[in-house]
């Protein structure tokens, strides 16, 4: 897969289209006409760069990943223990999130079929998160079982991220957040 750098800057404006459109209005609801409208390209410059919609899709997936764990990696960082609950701001914080769409990764999953290339970008989205999770509960909570203990987190904040496509706020987010707090709080005591 070409990596941004490795991109023209017709590829880099489709992408930018794309990701822009995939987010707010549905991969299914996008077509690459309007992509490649958005992007000020041909249909033909939109598939010389990317193949199919398919592999414009993997891409888009792959560049929020990229751009979250970027920022999420900047956020950690710049913070003090405990920064479990940094990556749980993460999701609500991303200048890249709207509440009213949620996770971009969990929309996917809901929209492309099974055997799509896409769903490999999302599961490893969030094999990643989820590792990062233990690793920072290690850290903040150090005698907690942290594989346990990020299982719970994981499934807190993935709960709460989809209602914020449903609910069009960050409310359950916080929620999640308050929970987490506690949870890491009582691992500490009981340490």
């Amino acid at each position: 897969m070409a990596t941004r750098a490795d991109m023209t800057p017709a590829g880099k404006r489709i992408l930018d289209a794309a990701g822009g459109l995939f987010y707010r209005e549905g991969i299914n609801a996008v077509g690459v006409a309007l992509v490649a409208d958005t992007a000020g390209v041909t249909k033909k410059t939109l598939y010389d760069r990317f193949g199919s919609k398919d592999e414009l899709v993997v891409h888009y997936l792959q560049r929020r990943h990229d751009d979250w764990w970027a920022y999420l990696d900047e956020r950690l960082a710049a913070a003090a223990p405990p920064r479990t609950l940094v990556l749980i701001d993460a999701y609500v914080s991303h200048p890249g999130l709207e509440a009213a769409r949620g996770c971009a990764f969990i929309n996917a999953a809901a929209e492309l079929p099974p055997g799509h290339a896409g769903w490999e970008v999302i599961r490893a989205h969030k094999r990643a998160v989820r590792t990062r999770l233990a690793e920072l509960i290690a850290q903040d909570a150090p005698q907690a079982d942290a594989e346990d203990l990020a299982e719970h987190v994981f499934l807190l904040i993935e709960g709460a991220i989809a209602h914020t496509g449903i609910d069009g706020g960050d409310g359950r987010v916080q929620k999640a957040r308050d929970l987490a707090a506690r949870l890491l709080r009582e691992d500490a005591r009981a340490g």
